[in-house]
């Protein structure tokens, strides 16, 4: 890996951020607060919240097993992504190197940033080799993008290659990993210690089913953490977030419950679905969704639509002609799917 320095933009590592007045005195206890221009009415609602989500975060430790210093929340994944801009790439210079298909905002960030975006298309089973991620970077390359479980294809990718990367790449490496807790495989947090060019992003709207709430992870260096946190806005995670966390928090192995459940869906779901007269192929997944190729995608969506029911249409997508990406609902959901595919 570059130095540290070399890989964030000159004005971010020398940027002086913005003091909130609830940073000032941190780490001294107060009860009169008139320092904010708050309204001393309405509690609690009435006072910022904390910046750097201290309680949360120390909750997150328990649960994820990472320490306070090496955690960044945002509002949603899409915070840490964009801020991954914001923080390595200069506008018109830099590039970001990403797998294809995946994730969305990782181009559209790309897009808003003024920041060159290179694919790298995934082989017949939507997997990689590092060699060929590698072989698309150049010295102007800051950051690569690894979603696995990938979205939409729905498999982990190869764990080897990954670390190949990382291990190789000078640059920033972000592994998103939405959907970790439907997968087999291991998250990759445990390689923080030894991999200090490596991001991994973690959310609360998909296993911990509060996408409501707006709550994403990033996992990092302390060093990474901290530019992060004097780049972002002050109250980046507001109070109400904070708290529908914790209580979520509080119970993991409710969501373990959930998981569980939704997982024997899947197996259920992906059964009956191959049957289908509609279905040509489904595909091999590790996350709350399947992708699956079907004997026209255009039409069956808006098929579905006219019953009201909504997955997403990907065939626009490289590689997904005819692909519908279909989302793990309940038990009366999936049914109604089935009930109405086997109408045509």
């Amino acid at each position: 890996m570059k130095d540290l320095k070399q890989l964030v933009r000159p004005n971010i590592w020398s940027l002086a951020p913005y003091s909130s007045a609830r940073d000032e005195y941190s780490g001294k206890e107060a009860h009169v607060f008139l320092d904010a221009n708050e309204n001393p009415y309405n509690a609690p609602y009435n006072r910022y919240p904390d910046p750097l989500q201290r309680e949360l975060k120390s909750e997150l430790k328990r649960v994820k097993g990472v320490p306070e210093e090496n955690i960044f929340l945002g509002n949603g994944s899409d915070e840490a992504i964009d801020l991954a801009y914001r923080v390595f790439c200069r506008p018109g210079i830099d590039n970001v190197v990403a797998i294809a298909p995946t994730y969305g905002m990782y181009a559209v960030c790309a897009d808003i940033n003024d920041v060159e975006y290179r694919t790298v298309l995934l082989d017949e089973n939507f997997d990689f080799k590092a060699d060929d991620l590698l072989a698309a970077c150049d010295q102007q390359t800051k950051v690569v993008w690894i979603c696995s479980p990938n979205n939409p294809t729905g498999n982990s990718l190869n764990r080897n290659e990954i670390l190949s990367v990382i291990e190789r790449f000078e640059g920033i490496v972000i592994v998103d990993e939405a959907y970790i807790d439907f997968a087999d495989q291991m998250s990759m947090r445990q390689e923080l210690p030894s991999h200090p060019n490596l991001i991994i992003l973690q959310t609360m709207s998909k296993a911990w089913g509060s996408a409501a709430i707006r709550l994403g992870m990033a996992f990092a260096s302390k060093e990474i953490v901290a530019i992060y946190n004097k780049v972002k806005y002050p109250y980046n995670v507001n109070l109400l977030t904070q708290q529908q966390a914790l209580e979520v928090l509080k119970d993991p192995y409710e969501i373990d419950k959930y998981v569980k459940i939704l997982l024997a869906e899947r197996t259920r779901l992906i059964q009956a679905f191959q049957d289908l007269p509609v279905c040509v192929r489904v595909y091999k997944t590790d996350a709350n969704f399947f992708l699956a190729k079907v004997t026209d995608a255009n039409s069956i969506y808006n098929y579905l639509v006219d019953r009201g029911i909504i997955v997403r249409n990907r065939s626009k997508v490289q590689l997904c002609q005819d692909c519908l990406r279909i989302t793990i609902g309940t038990r009366t959901e999936n049914n109604e799917l089935l009930s109405a595919l086997r109408q045509i």
